[in-house]
């Protein structure tokens, strides 16, 4: 007789646990990838038995998940607890090992993007928020119509989706679900949202507004928008007071409040006083004193990142460090540069590291940006950089680089 699946994942929990402990023990980190290994080959169906009488709200999209869920956890507030995965993983694994590490009933979680209609086949969510689609790590990622369509399929039955209405790919998808909630949260990259997902035809942009020439998709009323900070609906408004940086992350913000006002009972305005709490998102803006400096440190991993950045950093004048990575989770194809118009940078003190220095180098020199090389860790380029602020700024592998080396100084 086969034992009951419930007590498989008992054992296949025991084992996770165990995996996770020992490799927080051994590497550090949170172990909820080892343990979502362990858990699963064990039991593969554990997410599904896991997920059950659970309330799961997901988060996906190209830039802006990590933030727009850690926001979303603290909207929510501590009553009951919520469970995430704060430290930024997002596939199949680490979400296996947050399921099996933690007995809440409530969960927010983070999800890569070619994982999320797996994730919704397996949890059943209760909602999905997406925040954008654009091109990234096309090594590993197909293009953005591609993405989209899967989207759409594994949406299909969603109870609620909470959506950018500013992106045709996110609205073409999250119109597959049973009920939506618009979020004007903005676009400022729309390059690649020039052709029409749902027929090829070309979307037009007029203010605000967007369509597609040749068939019905069009940019729907939003039920939440922002003006300046301040985020409105037909009945409320609220202002967003935050510790995060930049107008991509009002945007978040608006996603995340949205988010605990319909899936949480919780209303706009508390859900607002609590976004303060976040300061740092797994490193994102950290404010760190390192070797003499004061640092910042930031992620921008492709274009639509690295033209939200740039306009954070307009009209600032202390140093910059670059770095550029070409690993696996990084995208083999660092091409996506040439898509970022650098010149913001001119003027300023700039030096760069990473695998892929040169091609930045090369990158900034089209842009007339004058930069320096500087081999070896951050402390190698602060060397060579007076004493004050400065901004650091990587893709994934250079910057969880950066953070491991400021903190473990």
């Amino acid at each position: 007789m086969r034992p009951h699946p419930h007590s498989r994942v008992r054992v296949a929990r025991g084992a996770a646990r165990a995996a996770g402990a020992f490799s927080r023990r051994v590497r550090g980190g949170s172990g909820l990838v080892i343990g979502g290994r362990v858990l699963l080959a064990v039991e593969p169906r554990a997410v599904a038995e896991l997920s059950r009488g659970r309330d799961i709200t997901l988060v996906s999209g190209t830039n802006g998940k990590s933030t727009t869920t850690a926001l979303t956890v603290a909207a929510l507030g501590h009553r009951p607890p919520v469970a995430t995965n704060g430290d930024g993983a997002n596939t199949a694994h680490a979400l296996a090992g947050v399921l099996g590490s933690t007995d809440a009933g409530r969960l927010v979680l983070e999800v890569d993007e070619d994982w999320l209609p797996w994730t919704i086949g397996e949890t059943c969510p209760r909602a999905v928020v997406l925040t954008n689609l654009s091109r990234d790590q096309l090594t590993r990622h197909h293009e953005v119509a591609t993405v989209a369509a899967a989207w759409r399929s594994g949406l299909a039955g969603v109870p609620l989706v909470i959506a950018n209405a500013d992106d045709p790919a996110v609205v073409w998808s999250a119109l597959a679900g049973c009920k939506q909630t618009w979020v004007a949260a903005g676009a400022r990259w729309t390059a690649d949202s020039l052709v029409c997902p749902a027929c090829a035809g070309r979307c037009v942009r007029s203010g605000s507004d967007w369509a597609c020439r040749s068939c019905d998709l069009h940019r729907p009323d939003p039920d939440w928008w922002l003006e300046g900070q301040v985020l409105r609906n037909a009945t409320t408004e609220v202002p967003l007071v935050l510790n995060l940086p930049g107008r991509f992350n009002v945007a978040n913000a608006a996603l995340a409040v949205a988010a605990a006002h319909h899936t949480g009972s919780v209303s706009a305005p508390d859900a607002a006083d609590r976004l303060g709490a976040v300061q740092s998102v797994a490193g994102r803006f950290e404010r760190i004193r390192f070797r003499g400096h004061d640092l910042r440190i930031m992620l921008a991993k492709n274009p639509a990142g690295w033209v939200e950045l740039l306009d954070l950093m307009a009209g600032e004048r202390h140093p910059l460090v670059l770095v550029l990575n070409a690993e696996g989770v990084d995208g083999r194809d660092s091409s996506w540069i040439y898509d970022v118009s650098f010149v913001p940078l001119r003027g300023r003190t700039v030096v760069v590291q990473g695998r892929r220095a040169t091609d930045l180098l090369v990158r900034l020199e089209h842009d007339g940006v004058a930069a320096t090389h500087m081999p070896g860790p951050l402390a190698a380029a602060l060397w060579e950089l007076p004493a004050g602020r400065v901004d650091v700024v990587g893709n994934y592998t250079a910057f969880r680089s950066t953070v491991r080396e400021v903190r473990r100084d």
